[in-house]
């Protein structure tokens, strides 16, 4: 799995979270659980120009801005319990020698040149100004806050010149165009091959291959992929002169690849990273948010292809976006509540579940936090936390703590068994599609049928008169518990995990298998501790 680098230029927000990382997080698990061997790389980008423009706003090096908030991510995937193979950054020396290889192995196949044009350049500065550094009007949407390289409204990608009445996020001024020599992705060279390749993609999301599609009907330009900045990765030839880095849209996609190796390198298996990317078995997929598509379903694929011999992605599933109030979350925007400030509030389990089942897959989707204390309390509290210490504490009262030998079954115990095993199997199914929403509503649909399975059988009721029927039922509810936390296990780590200790099965492999364990009789079980807390609206919240 290969998950969007999100930039080290500040906190990032719950559309991040939902858009790209807990969907890789969850994938990767799934994959695990059902005994497929999975990496999963991603890392900060400490490259792009936003870092750049907080460090001038606050008057420090950009390597402070980028420590801050490396580090800040690191926290915040550990409170989560993201299981990465490796998360790093796009500043090690490891990184700048696959980036200059990338680069050289592309010049020398005749898919970069170099060429003059025009860029911005602010006369009150004295510098040229990379994307980020001028701001306008969108030329497609009339968005009055576009940057330079991308409209946050409208998503299209845009290059500083295209912006109407454009403006030096530095000094205010009107930009001039200036003349400066940069080196350019060839992308026209690969228009045939990415088309041929994007229409025999079976499977993947209509709006993502819509959009890649409408990219190449319009025609690829060819993109500079260098800057006049001085902080990035530097340029292998000398052809530039001084000031020019390679700019971070080139490097960032890099990473994949990069980060593989140094993952390699630490394994202490220098070349275990061809096993992922130079074997034709191994499946590659991408979590990002619908704004990064074009660079990881065109300008991704047009470097490997370029470069050769490495595989192009399997999948691309890009979610759309998570909108707060309507609008787009954005962190430079200051949009939607960060992922610090929703781990103050929620349960990481409890987060992880809330934003699970509102993925934006197919459509943007407006998160309220009314919807997420909505979620906790009224479908994981209520539905799976209530299941599992319902049945803890009866067992505890009833059987000492230990799980009762079953007498004889009926269908309807028959009947509660399937309905698990019949929800593992298409929640399976949805998983393997990277349809997480649906996955996780099927397995709620589990939980559900038990606890409808225990409102039937009224164990508190039989525990007076037929304490065999008691020990069936309650036999039956901890089968289900089981194959439910397993499967529950990629959404909610933690908890389930605690699930599994508790009706004492094994959890000391990385992922529980994606099946249903017995719990022997005699088992003695654990406390029942509530596995999730019920939340209150915040005051500050709307």
């Amino acid at each position: 799995m290969a998950v969007a680098w999100p930039y080290a230029s500040g906190s990032r927000h719950l559309g991040h979270l939902a858009g790209a990382y807990l969907p890789a997080d969850i994938f990767g698990r799934y994959q695990r659980a059902i005994g497929n061997d999975a990496l999963m790389v991603s890392g900060s980008d400490v490259h792009g120009t936003p870092i750049t423009v907080r460090a001038d706003d606050e008057g420090v090096e950009p390597q402070v801005i980028v420590d801050r908030y490396h580090n800040e991510f690191v926290a915040q995937w550990e409170k989560l319990g993201f299981d990465w193979d490796l998360f790093t950054t796009t500043g090690t020396a490891n990184h700048h020698a696959v980036t200059q290889d990338m680069f050289l192995k592309l010049l020398s196949g005749g898919h970069i040149d170099k060429r003059t044009s025009n860029q911005f350049y602010d006369p009150q500065a004295d510098r040229f100004l990379p994307d980020r550094y001028v701001e306008g009007t969108c030329p497609h949407c009339g968005y009055a806050e576009a940057r330079g390289d991308q409209c946050e409204n409208c998503s299209r990608t845009l290059d500083p010149i295209d912006l109407i009445e454009p403006r030096s996020r530095l000094t205010g001024a009107t930009p001039e165009e200036r003349a400066t020599d940069h080196f350019y992705l060839r992308l026209s060279d690969f228009s045939d091959e990415l088309k041929q390749w994007l229409l025999s993609r079976e499977g993947w999301r209509k709006h993502v291959l819509n959009f890649s599609l409408g990219w190449i009907e319009e025609g690829l330009h060819d993109r500079a992929i260098t800057r006049d900045i001085e902080w990035g990765v530097e340029i292998p030839v000398d052809d530039l002169g001084p000031g020019k880095r390679i700019y971070v849209w080139f490097d960032a996609v890099i990473g994949y690849l990069s980060a593989s190796k140094e993952w390699s390198q630490i394994q202490g298996t220098p070349d275990a990273w061809k096993e992922w990317w130079e074997n034709a078995e191994s499946e590659h997929y991408y979590f990002i948010g619908k704004d990064n598509i074009p660079f990881h379903t065109i300008i991704w694929p047009a470097i490997l292809l370029g470069y050769g011999g490495l595989n192009v992605p399997t999948d691309v599933p890009a979610n759309q976006f998570v909108t707060f109030k309507g609008g787009k979350a954005s962190a430079s925007r200051g949009i939607g509540l960060t992922i610090g400030g929703a781990l103050d509030r929620y349960e990481p389990d409890a987060l992880r579940y809330a934003l699970a089942s509102n993925f934006p897959e197919t459509s943007d989707v407006d998160i309220t936090e009314a919807e997420l204390v909505r979620r906790i309390n009224d479908e994981l509290v209520a539905t799976w936390g209530n299941l599992v210490n319902r049945v803890v504490s009866m067992t505890h009262r009833y059987f000492d703590g230990a799980v009762p030998a079953p007498g004889p079954t009926s269908e309807v115990d028959a009947t509660a068994l399937e309905a698990v095993d019949g929800a593992l199997a298409e929640a399976s199914q949805h998983l393997a599609a990277v349809r997480l929403r649906a996955g996780l509503a099927t397995l709620l649909g589990g939980a559900q049928a038990t606890n409808q399975y225990l409102s039937e059988m009224e164990p508190w009721k039989t525990a007076k008169t037929d304490m065999e029927r008691t020990g069936t039922t309650l036999f039956t509810a901890l089968q289900c518990i089981s194959g439910l936390a397993a499967a529950f296990a990629p959404y909610l780590p933690a908890t389930s995990n605690k699930v599994l200790d508790t009706i004492g099965l094994d959890t000391t492999s990385r992922q529980p298998a994606w099946e249903r364990r017995e719990v022997a009789a005699g088992t003695n079980l654990g406390p029942a501790v509530p596995l999730f807390s019920k939340v209150e609206l915040p005051q500050d919240a709307e």
